[in-house]
């Protein structure tokens, strides 16, 4: 037997036959075997891991949708109150409706005569630009509203129409049923505008309505 040399225990190996401490084996160590995962950990590791950072990016991207959801609406509703204040000082303070365009693809527009101050006033609507413009005699023209999506506009009289539940208006028309310019006293309006959040087209505004009355008209 080929042993290793361990002088201290000379008498002790004497006794078991071996006298060259050259040939003194040493006891060995064992060793713990070392293992990686396996395919299918791995696999199951990489699926939950996958899970995890979907529902993390979902929640993420819900929360700045709605953040920016709220910023807009604030930012536009901010925007329709100033073009309403404009729109109804301009209108109340008119003593005539001279013409109307309405469903026009190209524009629509009001304009209107304030005989006290000798000054005309014109609001377009412009589809194509979504853009409602306010020009005034002697004034630079005046961008109201940005990415306005929808406009109406009508006209009526000063008859009101009483119902059970309601009250409403006639018409600014003659007893033919033709547009009557001379004959109206109020104008409705509404609106509604929409920005892109994310690159998606979303609608953070409800329609903004208003009823003018021309009360220098007489």
């Amino acid at each position: 037997m080929k042993c290793t040399s361990f002088r201290p225990l000379l008498p002790v190996l004497g006794a078991f036959g071996c006298s060259n401490p050259s040939h003194v084996v040493a006891p060995r160590v064992g060793r713990r075997t070392l293992a990686g995962l396996s395919m299918i950990e791995l696999m199951i590791a990489l699926g939950l891991g996958s899970l995890v950072l979907a529902a993390v990016g979902s929640l993420s991207l819900f929360g700045t949708r709605s953040s920016l959801a709220i910023v807009n609406y604030t930012d536009l509703d901010s925007k329709s109150r100033y073009a309403l204040d404009v729109i109804g000082r301009e209108v109340r303070q008119a003593t005539a409706v001279l013409a109307i365009q309405t469903n026009a693809a190209a524009t629509e527009y009001i304009r209107l005569t304030n005989a006290v101050q000798g000054v005309t006033v014109q609001i377009t609507y412009s589809p194509n630009a979504r853009t409602v413009t306010l020009s005034k005699t002697g004034q630079a023209d005046q961008v109201l509203l940005a990415q306005c999506d929808q406009w109406n506009l009508g006209l009526y009289q000063r008859t009101p129409w009483i119902t059970s539940t309601n009250i409403l208006f006639y018409p600014s028309t003659n007893a033919t049923g033709v547009l009557d310019l001379s004959v109206c006293k109020l104008v409705s309006l509404s609106w509604k505008c929409s920005r892109q959040i994310l690159a998606q087209k979303v609608n953070t505004e409800s329609v903004q309505a208003a009823q003018l009355v021309l009360r220098n008209k007489q």
